[in-house]
């Protein structure tokens, strides 16, 4: 037999056996960080509001345990392959081809692991002696998450490498990789003298190279980072670790996995079909009625749960199947369901939102106000563009309810309805924050589920908790790695020369909107939201404040801007998912997704030229 087809390691035996333990011990650990982390902000929460007396050290608590959480998720979406990364590539090459491509990128995963453990853990120590303000236990309890995550990553890595990749690809993968480690060490002196021209080599060329090959986003990130400190600076690897940390430490952060955690309940608790029953008994009759119910159902659940897939997911199954019989096809509603993810981007309490606020200093209120109404002009647009395909739809044997009927579901549907209408009001309104309100809402959807609704499925929850986990871990992982990476880039001076090229596009300040917006859409079609506004907007938005631009306006722009970047075929990640929930062929689904997005289009432009769509109400 060819050592090309033999694998190093079978999925039997004492090695597989102990990954499965491992894989497990991950899991159940990370799922309790996320229990920890709710009763902790939930405690918090009922004494600064039931008692009157605030926990003065929750807060400290509640960063060490996110840190931890972070990490830990971060292991278990690298062993789920859950982590944000770019495969419109790597999609479409040869079985073998795809082969030795995944086992390049393992091989990089591996070795920017690797070249992290040591400046970790000499972060950790220099931590060891800095003791917290208030409950004055040593900083190293919180950092010590990076190396232990860091460590566990690596062993996941090499794990899959070992396991999925045979001699021949392994030991190919290796060979490049030392081969581009020695170019890069030979050619230091080199880089360190033409200045900032480095950037281009490290941040456009191997950024672009690792995401190209299917490499994770933050992971990308991380190594780009690290790569141009090592080769082209004097400054010390071990900066990077700190900057991680720093980025995924913001207070503001926490909401996402509470958020994350709420979506899922959501589901389970039977919220979201109480909402969507009442709104097919009051429009469901009329022509293109459901469609119009999947984009009120969209608005109303979008949002919370921090990931458009478990929007989408929870709306699309009790809709299409009827949708169906009235003759709709399956082009038009996975296309319809997709272009709803765009018009929702803005909509709180949005994690994307969340993430604005925590890196650009941005009210989060604000953003919470300002987002409501953008996200009512593209779903108007898209109402548009739904009743002129549906108006000649047969709904001759529709069924239409009473007035007693719409009542009754009406009632059913109060505490579903009742709850993104209270969290998005307590926070606009400021009476608390979107952590807490999270944390209040997590509580409010299990009682419902299991007193109200009666249909909580208990059974659920440790995979909804070990989901919140991965993809809050996902998600916070990326924060952490595009912070170090727009640290180096402001570093290197790169900030001053992109105010010195965004002042000077012509049209003043429409001029740079559109431009802005333009970028947004393809930051957000190779990047997703979170990652590309974490590393461009600690950038971008002071040229906005120089420009004169409101920044809440600035914000739903880009926030906006990225999801149809992110929605729209060939590279945005999100049109794949949203046929994969609509169980269709992205190649017939393509044809019909564009007067949809061509809709999304027209309302971006509308926000653009007119501001008071994102101001007006704040």
């Amino acid at each position: 037999m060819d050592i090309a087809e033999t694998p190093t390691l079978v999925h039997t035996g004492a090695f597989a056996k102990f990954d499965r333990r491992l894989g497990r011990c991950v899991e159940a650990v990370a799922a309790v960080m996320v229990v920890a982390e709710a009763i902790l902000l939930g405690w918090a929460t009922t004494a600064r509001y039931a008692f009157g007396a605030p926990l003065t050290w929750s807060d400290e608590l509640a960063t060490v345990l996110f840190v931890w959480l972070s990490m830990l998720g971060s292991v278990v979406a690298l062993r789920r392959d859950g982590h944000m990364r770019l495969t419109a590539f790597i999609r479409g090459l040869s079985p073998v081809w795809r082969a030795r491509v995944d086992a390049l990128g393992l091989m990089l995963v591996c070795a920017v692991l690797s070249a992290m453990i040591m400046p970790t853990w000499e972060h950790v120590e220099s931590r060891i002696i800095s003791p917290t303000p208030v409950l004055e236990i040593s900083e190293a309890w919180r950092e010590g998450a990076l190396i232990v995550g860091i460590a566990l990553m690596l062993m996941t890595a090499i794990d899959k490498l070992i396991q999925n990749c045979t001699v021949a690809q392994i030991v190919g993968a290796l060979a490049a990789t030392a081969a581009a480690a020695f170019a890069l060490h030979s050619a230091a002196p080199f880089l360190d003298g033409i200045g900032n021209y480095n950037l281009i080599l490290f941040f456009l060329v191997l950024v672009a190279f690792c995401m190209v090959i299917g490499m994770p986003i933050a992971l990308s990130f991380i190594l780009a980072t690290a790569a141009y400190l090592q080769f082209s600076t004097t400054i010390p690897v071990s900066i990077v670790p700190g900057r991680i940390s720093e980025g995924m430490s913001h207070m503001v952060l926490l909401a996402v996995p509470m958020f994350v955690l709420l979506g899922a309940l959501i589901e389970i608790a039977g919220l979201a079909r109480a909402m969507i029953s009442f709104l097919i008994s009051l429009i469901g009759h009329l022509r293109g009625g459901l469609q119009y119910v999947l984009l009120g159902a969209m608005y109303l659940v979008s949002g919370i749960s921090g990931a458009k897939a478990a929007d989408m997911a929870a709306i699309a199954p009790a809709l299409f199947p009827e949708m169906k019989k009235r003759g709709a096809r399956d082009g038009d509603l996975v296309s319809l369901l997709n272009a709803s993810a765009v018009m929702s981007e803005t909509i709180p309490p949005s994690i994307v939102l969340i993430t604005v606020g925590s890196v650009t200093g941005v009210s989060i209120a604000a953003l919470f106000t300002g987002g409501l109404l953008p996200a009512v002009v593209g779903m108007a647009c898209l109402a548009f563009v739904v009743w002129f395909q549906t108006r000649n739809e047969d709904m001759s044997k529709a069924e239409r309810h009473g007035f007693g009927a719409r009542l009754k579901l009406f009632a059913y549907a109060i505490p579903g309805l009742g709850l993104p209408i209270v969290i998005r009001t307590a926070v606009v309104e400021g009476v608390a924050t979107a952590t807490e309100v999270a944390t209040i809402g997590v509580v409010y959807t299990i009682l419902v589920g299991m007193l109200f609704y009666r249909c909580f499925d208990w059974r659920k929850v440790y995979g909804i908790l070990v989901d919140t986990a991965s993809l809050s871990g996902a998600i916070l992982l990326v924060v952490g790695a595009a912070t170090a990476m727009a640290w180096a880039l402001t570093q290197s001076g790169f900030s001053q020369q992109l105010v010195t090229l965004m002042t000077a596009v012509p049209g003043g300040k429409v001029g740079f909107l559109l431009v802005s917006a333009f970028a947004f859409v393809v930051l957000g079609s190779v990047l997703e939201g979170v990652p590309a506004i974490v590393l461009f907007g600690p950038l971008l938005f002071p040229i906005a404040r120089l420009m004169g631009v409101n920044e809440v306006h600035y914000a739903i722009i880009a926030v906006f801007s990225m999801g149809l970047g992110l929605f729209t075929p060939p590279f945005g990640v999100g049109f794949y998912l949203s046929c994969a929930i609509g169980r269709a062929s992205p190649d017939d689904v393509i044809h019909n997704v564009w007067p949809h997005l061509a809709a999304m289009v027209v309302a971006l432009l509308l926000i653009v030229f007119f501001p008071w769509i994102s101001t007006g109400f704040l």
